[in-house]
């Protein structure tokens, strides 16, 4: 019997279809949750608002994710994976030590900040300061993987710097870009331009100096 409803699976791909649906659905609790945390921040946000919004049930909504946190890690994930695409779409094929810093930062930066204005809760969740244990464990992956990024970047350029140096030159880089990029990413296109080229300035300086030590 078992046998025969493998068989049927096979032939009716009842089993991807049904594969299909879970992955997206839970595409619309991520969506949902999105508009939440940027509506209401990570401690306003609640899985029952969460389900409100994706139109669903909060039982619905558990059957894919446990908790707040669990949604928050899947919601960090394909910003992990979104974002460096957008890095290796912007940097793919070039020679990283022959690029001017200016065009550099410039590839590295734009992106992110696109990615800021495109994904509305990234700022919520990662651009801030003062995070809860849960949500900065939530998001260390992000953290992580845009360390290691700046981390290859800068030892491409600057190979004679020690590993820890060049580690500690991508923190201070990164922390620039999170105490500018919510007043980047804002909707006064003006306001935003001006802080973005203020951020751009700031890391072709200091990287200039980083890469000069």
């Amino acid at each position: 019997m078992a046998t025969g409803r493998v068989a049927e699976q096979a032939v009716t791909g009842r089993v991807p279809r049904r594969r299909a649906r879970g992955e997206c659905r839970m595409a619309q609790i991520l969506e949902a949750a999105a508009e939440v945390f940027h509506t209401v921040g990570y401690e306003g946000a609640t899985t029952n608002a969460i389900a409100a919004r994706a139109g669903i049930s909060p039982g619905s909504l558990y059957q894919f994710f446990g908790n707040k946190d669990e949604i928050v890690r899947a919601l960090i994930e394909t910003y992990v994976v979104g974002l460096g695409a957008a890095h290796v779409a912007a940097l793919d094929g070039e020679d990283l030590a022959a690029l001017s810093l200016d065009d550099l930062v410039g590839r590295v930066l734009d992106p992110l900040v696109r990615y800021n204005r495109e994904h509305r809760a990234f700022k919520a969740l990662f651009a801030r300061t003062d995070m809860p244990r849960a949500l900065s464990e939530a998001t260390g992956p992000l953290h992580e993987a845009m360390l290691q990024r700046v981390v290859a970047l800068l030892t491409a350029r600057a190979p004679q710097s020690s590993p820890a140096d060049l580690r500690h030159a991508a923190i201070v880089a990164i922390q620039l870009v999170k105490a500018l990029m919510p007043m980047i990413a804002v909707d006064d296109m003006t306001e935003s331009e001006r802080y973005r080229r203020e951020l751009h300035l700031l890391l072709v300086d200091y990287l200039s100096r980083v890469e000069g030590s």
